[in-house]
């Protein structure tokens, strides 16, 4: 039997051809304009059609593409149609603008009569200001050109400069050369005006030498430039990134009776900044005063970037407080620039307020301030306080561009939530918007960091069908992933295959095999691999020397390390702290303190910054011998030079209290984690309950076991009971670091890990009896050990919960739930849980990868993924026709 026929019907006919000719191609369609235009139109031929009692209420739904369509009727009266021009523009202000077709079909109904030569003229020049695009600007030029045919309504002068703006403004510049000729050609002489626009036009490009040629111009023509004229050649100096000679025509000016203005300024500053010389930039703004300009807003927002674009930020917030002390309000570029920059420097609370400021303002944000704010909140992990960002620019109505969903994807995907990323990316292609290879790196590289390849590999394959060509980043973070997860053959095949793609490797590539290979203990096929890397002339980065050196290390040979970073030194690479970190620990571990406390202080006498990671590999080496003395030593000196320590470092320190039997202490060490905002691990709480099981049965015993490490741990969930947690909590109140979200969250994850459902679910009521939100991971981690241990039932009520709360399951618990239940032969539940994911906004791609070809297709489940299909259809659940492609083939393979 063909496994064909028990698809749904829509499944066993080929996906609409719509559909495979445009997979984005939205399916809603709008309601047509020719039943609004016919309404008004009856309206219109009423003699007294104002007073109409069916136009009132079609004024809200007319648009000015109703207007068009009416006008393309040709069924007007010239009179009438452009009295109702004028009305539609006074009762819909001020957002109503017509379009250039409105415009072009309402000089089709005037031009036959002469008496409306004095209105189309107007009109006409009304109709050039409309263009809102390039395409708009070459539609006007080719219609005034028809119109100049067929009605002999040539261009005036004034006309004439009106269009030559508008080219100019879209950058069309053979048109704009073309309609001057033409000007020319009809005997109409250019004026001041004229000329100012071409050289204005070619200098906003850079393009000097032409612009010389029409300023040349004006003096063949009788007439003088202008400040204009000269301020139009500045920018075109700085522009082609002359700035000397911008200077000298900005010195030429008051020789030639042209007196410099606050833009002749603006340009010359804007160009100095440029090109780096901000000290020149900012003398030239204090001596704006002697030529009686003070500076405008654009000036001073041009120095506040260029301070923001050196590091200078106390310049720049100096010269932002000047502007409203003079009087020069900043606008909301000047914002924007202030908020990028904070961003960047990871200061995203400080540039929140500055938005609100801006708001209280009532100064406008644009979509490139708000995506500022999203970036900075993605890159700190704060996806959240990133979502809330784009649900408050849609409130002012902002629209989200594709950069911002770029960057949220990106965010969700650093967060390894992929679920969520992959269903933004569902919303861009709805809006119409078009992801880039930078939006399908970001989701391969998250799908690859889950280990999830199958469907990393699926993403390529839609981003080739939509157009796009994978590139060095794509394949890098594949063979990284591959590497990471021990796949080096496979890794090594991407390697080789790339010439046949047209890419070359680059040292991201060669680095992250290397680095496998080393970490997988074959030094000889990494050293192989910087050989060729080498010979294709990719030249390595201080990473790939660390992987080597690293390697080296742990093989023993301390000295060929060291002689390999002297090597890498001769390249003009520098030393990194991780570099150092590699030495130090690898001395550390051998039990050489001296050498490495030698390496240590040459370090800090070459001018690099010891990081946590160094510090804490000193500390784990006290630890290990039990000197706890010297590792808070270090812990102090760590606060003093302001570096922050990490989970690990604490953990160290945790774990020796522990292992000297002074658990007062270890949990005094928690407490100023709480204190220092620094979330404990996962092993953090290990060891506290370790060490305060190993209290209750072993009271006087010190177990200063020098082999306790970080991997002897999972034996503490597998035997952790439920009154320990108390007792675990009761501690950790007393020393007054009362357990929050995150505790449990550890807890009730380790305990899942090994399996031990009952204790799990017994802390996950004791936290929601205290008032404690469950977070999404603990849901997660609770559902999967359901799913795990065969108790469906319990996982479908907590699946309905974390949705209840407005959190998304992951698909692959989905699928282990739903597939689950199947196999219970609890079909009806099964069919509920699915339609639930359906309803949470999930990537209907991704749901058919995951949870019906991963899943029911995997485990033979043939029959029931046809329902499921027939669901999705019956949802309105559109899917690309390569899913449906796979579905088939994955039906008619099973």
């Amino acid at each position: 039997m063909n496994r064909l026929s028990t698809l749904p019907r829509a499944m066993r006919r080929k996906p609409p051809i719509l559909l495979l000719l445009n997979p984005k191609r939205s399916f809603c369609s709008e309601p047509p304009l020719d039943h609004l235009s016919s309404q008004l139109l009856s309206i219109l031929s009423q003699p007294k059609w104002q007073k109409h009692p069916s136009l009132k209420p079609l004024i809200p739904s007319i648009s000015p593409s109703h207007v068009s369509s009416l006008f393309s009727l040709n069924s007007l009266s010239p009179q009438t149609a452009l009295s109702f021009f004028h009305w539609i523009s006074l009762k819909k202000q001020p957002h109503f603008i017509h379009t250039v077709h409105s415009h072009s079909h309402l000089l089709s109904l005037l031009l036959p009569l002469p008496s409306f030569l004095p209105v189309a003229e107007n009109l006409r020049i009304s109709m050039i200001n409309s263009s809102s695009s390039a395409s708009d600007a070459l539609f006007v030029l080719r219609r005034l050109r028809s119109l100049a045919a067929l009605h002999n309504f040539n261009l005036t002068l004034r006309s004439y400069n009106f269009l030559l703006m508008s080219l100019s403004k879209f950058s069309l510049l053979d048109d704009l050369k073309s309609v001057y000729l033409d000007m020319l050609e009809g005997s109409v002489a250019p004026n001041l005006h004229t000329l100012n626009t071409m050289v204005n036009a070619y200098c906003k490009l850079g393009d000097v030498a032409e612009a010389e040629l029409y300023f040349s111009k004006i003096a063949a023509f009788s007439l003088r430039p202008d400040t204009f004229s000269y301020t139009s050649l500045i920018l075109g100096h700085c522009r082609n990134k002359d700035v000397d000679s911008a200077y000298r025509v900005f010195r030429v000016m008051p020789k030639k009776g042209c007196p410099r203005n606050e833009v002749s300024y603006t340009n010359l500053i804007h160009g100095l900044c440029e090109a780096g010389r901000i000290g020149e930039a900012f003398e030239l703004f204090c001596q704006m005063g002697e030529d009686k300009c003070e500076p405008t807003v654009r000036t001073y927002t041009v120095l506040v970037s260029a301070f923001c674009r050196l590091g200078k930020k106390s310049e720049a917030m100096k010269l932002f407080e000047e502007m409203a002390e003079k009087g020069c309000q900043p606008n909301a570029h000047t914002y924007t620039v202030l908020i990028d920059s904070m961003c960047k420097d990871y200061k995203v609370d400080e540039a929140r307020k500055l938005l609100n400021k801006m708001l209280k303002k009532r100064l406008v944000p644009t979509v490139v301030t708000y995506n500022a704010l999203i970036d900075g909140y993605c890159k700190e992990g704060k996806v959240e306080a990133a979502m809330d960002i784009k649900a408050l620019m849609e409130s002012n109505k902002c629209s989200p561009n594709a950069r911002t969903y770029n960057e949220l994807i990106f965010g969700f995907c650093k967060r390894k939530d992929v679920n969520q990323a992959m269903a933004l990316l569902a919303k861009m292609l709805n809006l119409k918007l078009e992801p880039s290879v930078i939006t399908y790196n970001s989701l391969i590289n998250g799908h690859c960091k889950a280990g999830d390849f199958n469907c990393a590999y699926r993403l390529v394959n839609l981003m080739k069908d939509g157009g796009l060509v994978p590139d060095q980043w794509t394949y890098s973070v594949f063979i990284d992933s591959l590497c990471k997860g021990g796949r080096l053959e496979e890794a090594y095949a991407q390697l080789d295959s790339l010439k046949d793609k047209g890419v070359k490797p680059n040292e991201v590539i060669f680095t992250a095999l290397i680095d496998g290979y080393c970490k997988a203990g074959k030094i000889n096929d990494a050293h192989a691999l910087f050989d060729r890397m080498l010979t294709e002339g990719c030249v390595p980065n201080t990473c790939t020397y660390n992987a080597l050196v690293d390697a080296l290390c742990k093989e023993g040979k301390l000295q060929d390390a060291i002689l390999l970073v002297e090597k890498m030194l001769s390249t003009g690479q520098l030393h990194t702290p991780y570099t150092y970190s590699i030495l130090i620990k690898h001395m550390l571990k051998e039990g050489d303190f001296s050498h490495a406390h030698r390496l240590f202080n040459e370090m800090v006498c070459s001018g690099s910054q010891p990081d946590v990671f160094i510090y804490t590999s000193f500390i784990h080496a006290y630890c290990s011998i039990g000197d706890i003395e010297e590792a808070e030593k270090l812990m102090f000196k760590m606060s003093e030079e302001g570096i922050r320590a990490d989970s690990l470092t604490y953990t160290l320190l945790i774990n020796t209290y522990g292992r000297l039997g002074l658990l007062d202490s270890a949990f005094g060490v928690l407490k100023r984690m709480f204190d220092a905002c620094c979330d404990p691990s996962h092993y953090t709480y290990s060891f506290l309950i370790k060490h305060l099981s190993l209290s209750k049965t072993n009271a006087n015993i010190v177990r200063l076991d020098l082999a306790s490490n970080f991997t002897d741990i999972s034996d503490v969930w597998k035997t952790m009971d439920y009154q320990i947690a108390l007792e675990l909590f009761e501690k950790m109140v007393v020393h007054g670091c009362a357990p929050n979200g995150n505790t449990y969250e550890k807890l009730i994850t380790g305990l899942c890990k090994e399996g031990c459902l009952e204790v799990a679910q017994r802390l996950y009521v004791h936290m929601k009896d205290r008032r404690i939100s469950p977070s999404q991971d603990i849901y997660h981690s609770l559902i999967n050990c359901c799913c795990q241990l065969q108790v469906y039932g319990e996982a479908a009520i907590l699946l309905d919960t974390m949705i209840e709360v407005g959190y998304l399951p992951t698909l692959e618990s989905s699928k282990l739930l739903v597939c689950g239940l199947f196999n219970e032969d609890n079909i009806e539940k099964a069919k509920a849980i699915f339609c639930s994911l359906l309803r949470c906004g999930y990537n209907f791609d991704e749901v058919a990868w995951k949870v019906l070809h991963d899943g029911l297709l995997k485990r033979g489940l043939v029959n029931r993924c046809s329902e499921l299909i027939t669901i999705m259809e019956q949802m309105g659940c559109k899917l690309h026709p390569q899913t449906y492609s796979m579905l088939i083939d994955g039906i008619d393979g099973t």
